[in-house]
């Protein structure tokens, strides 16, 4: 049994996606603009230069609070963290963590089908430093100066996670609602959404905290698991060979699967924070430019929300509705799905039945083709999605024949229709027709026909292969079923 309990608090930033920088009007936007093009006298950090604060930077930041529960003080500052690095041209960074726009706020996450509340120490603004590039050969660093005062937010998490998997999911939780804000892309492979975590053990029972030890250069959901369970194992071995735990910064190095030290922690002192002299507060009670009410009504329907509603309205599973709202992109697919059925659904259990489908369709047949690909990405159109469910369900197509529909137009992105004809693989349903097969089946197979009078079941299996078979399995099961059936129990008369 472990004798120690793990704590984990998070920091985490997200580069917001407005069309300007956070305190200048440089572009936010162009991220494949060649390096140091971006850039002007104020994100170079030119002396003389003056910030203005980006409204739109500061209105979603009190939206992420918002949808977080959290308190909105009436005023706030920003102030200098102040530390000397290459990729930082001012010498000292821009932020508001001392007196925050945002404090508080919970996020429920589930585990194992239970939830777990993840309290928000606070939420602050701040902008991004440069980016350092370190080429393999040549022994040299270079600077790129674009991303210097991109808007970020950072959300400080309070050490309340008990496990890796916990951190994860809380990651993954909260990247949902940022895309569903729409106010990051948040993708950690693509540096918009970044997270250090701050952890330490303690002795079961103990209430004091043990030192803790910061972790960066995460860049991925599996990362951040990965390398807090190293740590963990790092820390408890330390603990049990009697060694003390230092305080510091460590790097997680993907290809040797473990954590390396990189410098000691600083404490806030180090930076000496001081009031951003060319900014003045932020009071929400004596400016007209920010309107919180106004900023109220832009919050959308949250995971959370979409995943109960999708229950309700739709009688998904609570599986299948998280697996389908988890993502606002997939979430927005299977809607668009749903609204081709609104005008021939008619009565709410069939739309129901429907969108069980849909879901099944999705959450089965789609996520395991999508590999490194987005729903955004995907090819088949809500209509062909929409218009297949139909053709299943009318008797034109078997749900084998789906299948492999269903590959073509993820490839090709061409209509169910269209696929069915040249596949070849269109479900006769024509009574008339198969009416006309099964009599030449029946005359075919005498002996079949009489085992069944005599009450051989099993000669029915037999003769309903037979009749799939002369249509080249293109027949419909059901129907004919139904036809076979009908035409077997007449000759017993």
């Amino acid at each position: 049994m472990n004798k120690y309990e793990v704590v984990i608090g998070l920091e985490v930033h997200a580069q917001l996606k407005t069309k300007s920088k956070m305190f200048c009007t440089c572009n936010n936007m162009s991220v494949d603009a060649e390096p140091n093009t971006n850039v002007c006298p104020v994100c170079l950090g030119m002396p003389g230069m003056l910030p203005v604060a980006n409204k739109k930077a500061l209105e979603w930041t009190y939206l992420l609070g918002m949808a977080l529960g959290s308190k909105i003080p009436n005023e706030f500052n920003f102030e200098r963290k102040n530390y000397f690095y290459p990729d930082l041209p001012k010498a000292y960074q821009i932020t508001s963590s001392s007196v925050p726009p945002v404090i508080g706020g919970t996020l429920d996450i589930e585990i194992d089908g239970n939830i777990r509340t993840i309290r928000i120490h606070h939420v602050h603004l701040e902008e991004d430093a440069g980016k350092l590039t370190h080429p393999s050969v040549g022994g040299y660093s270079l600077v790129d100066l674009n991303r210097a005062g991109t808007p970020l937010m950072e959300v400080v998490t309070e050490p309340v996670m008990r496990s890796p998997l916990e951190a994860r999911i809380f990651m993954q939780d909260f990247r949902s609602i940022l895309r569903y804000l729409g106010v990051s892309d948040a993708n950690m492979e693509q540096g918009n959404l970044r997270c250090d975590a701050n952890i330490s053990l303690r002795p079961i029972g103990q209430k004091e905290y043990g030192t803790k030890v910061e972790i960066k250069n995460m860049n991925s959901f599996r990362m951040i698991e990965r390398a807090m369970d190293y740590e963990v194992i790092r820390q408890t071995e330390m603990l049990e060979g009697g060694e003390k735990i230092v305080q510091e910064t460590r790097g997680w190095d993907e290809a040797k699967g473990k954590t390396t030290g990189q410098r000691s922690k600083e404490e806030a002192n180090d930076y000496r924070y001081f009031p951003e002299p060319d900014l003045p507060p932020i009071n929400l009670s004596k400016t007209s430019e920010i309107d919180l009410a106004e900023i109220k009504s832009w919050l959308p329907e949250l995971p959370k929300q979409k995943k109960d509603r999708f229950v309700s309205e739709y009688g998904l599973s609570e599986k299948d509705a998280f697996q389908l709202t988890h993502d606002f992109d997939m979430a927005r697919y299977f809607e668009q799905i749903i609204e081709q059925f609104d005008e021939v659904a008619g009565e709410t259990e069939q739309k129901k039945s429907k969108a069980k489908k849909v879901s099944n369709w999705i959450n089965s047949e789609l996520v395991a083709r999508l590999n490194t690909e987005s729903i955004a990405d995907v090819k088949i159109t809500p209509e062909n999605f929409a218009q297949m469910i139909e053709m299943i369900e009318s008797g034109e197509i078997s749900g084998k024949m789906a299948k492999e529909i269903f590959t073509e137009m993820f490839a090709s992105g061409k209509s169910p229709a269209d696929l069915a004809k040249e596949l070849g693989v269109s479900q006769i349903s024509d009574t008339g027709e198969l009416s006309k097969i099964i009599e030449e089946v029946l005359t075919k197979n005498e002996k079949s026909v009489n085992d069944y009078k005599a009450g051989k079941q099993q000669a029915f299996g037999f003769l309903v292969g037979q009749v799939m078979a002369a249509t080249k399995g293109q027949a419909n099961p059901k129907v004919v079923n139904e036809i076979l059936s009908t035409k077997l129990e007449k000759g017993k008369e």
